[in-house]
């Protein structure tokens, strides 16, 4: 599906993957993108995009993405400006890591990884996703209808795509039991929309993506990463945001790509 002349969203805009994929798709042309992050800082890349395109190219939307109403407000937002969205890339995410149960040295109690933590993880990590890309989808299919089509049949052009950010933790990793069940479900939740969103023209697709240096991953403990993480990798580095960046748009361009692909430096979680 070709970017350029495309209206996009992604969450999570104003720092690590979902900053460097924005300022990529910029760069691949978009006729508009609305950039979502709690963080206000998203409203200072739009700036900084729209001072170097001399146009009102991006949209920023500071709010949290776990709230339908502002969900709803994006899309009818960045629709009015620019047209139906195309793609989305749900970047927005955050990590919980803890052991799912652990023992107290001077008690001896178990202590169980709580359960509200978990439903925020899940909140943020899954169910944020999957509705962002199924409110792209119905807005699409509902284009569809009004314009007195049905089916999209393989000679139209694709209506959409949806990239999700999966991790390399969606196949299990120590001390992220939460962290990856949410990305593990999105494996799930992109083969189901997928078999169902074609109907409208719409594909869906993971990328999982090993240790990035992002400030997600600056907030694990001092000396993780150097210990238990470069050691490791093959490329005896972090990846780069851009990098991944780079592979989310050849994900979104390339229709032949379906399914998974895995961007992990060689990395991957060790033997229980």
């Amino acid at each position: 599906m070709r970017i350029k002349g495309k209206v996009g969203v992604v969450t999570g805009a104003a720092s690590g993957i979902g900053r460097s994929t924005a300022l990529e798709l910029i760069k691949q042309g978009v006729k508009g993108i609305a950039l979502v992050d709690l963080d206000a800082g998203v409203q200072d890349l739009a700036h900084e995009i729209n001072a170097q395109r001399g146009e009102e190219t991006a949209v920023a939307f500071t709010g949290d993405v776990i709230d339908g109403n502002f969900r709803t407000e994006v899309f009818d937002s960045i629709n009015q400006s620019h047209g139906v969205v195309r793609f989305v890339v749900p970047a927005a995410g955050i990590f919980r890591d803890r052991l799912a149960v652990k023992i107290d040295q001077q008690t001896g109690e178990s202590d169980i990884y709580p359960v509200e933590v978990f439903r925020q993880v899940l909140e943020v990590n899954l169910i944020h996703p999957v509705y962002w890309a199924m409110e792209m989808i119905a807005r699409i299919a509902a284009d569809r209808r009004r314009k007195g089509l049905k089916k999209w049949q393989a000679q139209e052009k694709l209506q959409g795509t949806v990239i999700f950010i999966g991790s390399v933790s969606s196949q299990g990793n120590r001390g992220q039991v939460s962290y990856a069940t949410t990305k593990a479900g999105l494996e799930g939740a992109a083969s189901t929309l997928m078999k169902e969103a074609m109907f409208h023209g719409v594909r869906t697709g993971v990328i999982h993506p090993g240790f990035v240096d992002t400030p997600l991953l600056q907030g694990m403990p001092q000396g993780y990463v150097e210990k238990h993480i470069l050691p490791d990798t093959q490329l005896g580095r972090l990846i780069r945001p851009e990098e991944i960046a780079d592979a989310i748009c050849f994900m979104i361009r390339n229709s032949a790509v379906s399914g998974q692909l895995w961007a992990d430096a060689g990395w991957h979680p060790a033997a229980a």
